[in-house]
């Protein structure tokens, strides 16, 4: 089986990102004491709203916000749906519904407190209409997963453990 699906604006072959950092925790001191500076920022770029960061809970930083470590699975996660529902959609599959409940895991690896993630585990629940076929639209995330974007760019294995229903009546 082959798929193709296209890339608009790939003649240049790259495609720069570019975002905006703004520290929003300055307190009086500034960084004068590693563990009294917030590590609140917000990220932002033109015409999109702005996201309020932080560093997670456990790195002192503020549990409400969205953190790296979030913001690296939720990469994965996404990158995935959007490469699974164009190709789905290609193959004539129709996606009535689709959630995630994705996962990583980072440890700590040195004495200095660096780390890294060991795995990020993708839980796709894909519901297809009637009449689509169900074992293409399993297959279909394998090759969602090898043209993530995302998933190529990191160097920890990404899994991916999808759930496939069909409705039960149109």
């Amino acid at each position: 089986m082959t798929l193709s699906l296209r890339v608009s604006q790939m003649s240049e072959g790259k495609h720069h990102y570019r975002i905006h950092l703004c520290w929003a925790g300055f307190l009086p001191g500034g960084t004068i004491a590693f563990r009294r500076h917030d590590r609140s920022y917000v990220l932002s770029a033109p015409g999109k709203p702005p996201i309020a960061g932080s560093a997670d809970a456990v790195f002192r930083g503020d549990a409400g916000k969205w953190n790296p470590e979030d913001l690296l699975v939720a990469s994965l996660a996404a990158c995935h749906q959007l490469w699974y529902l164009g190709l789905c959609a290609e193959a004539g599959i129709t996606v009535v519904a689709y959630q995630d409940h994705a996962e990583g895991t980072m440890v700590e690896e040195t004495s200095g407190g660096a780390g890294h993630f060991t795995t990020v585990t993708l839980r796709p629940e894909v519901t297809v209409g009637l009449g689509s076929d169900v074992a293409l639209a399993k297959a279909l995330h394998d090759v969602a997963h090898e043209k993530c974007f995302i998933a190529r760019s990191v160097n920890f294995p990404v899994q991916c453990v999808p759930t496939i229903s069909m409705v039960p009546f149109e």
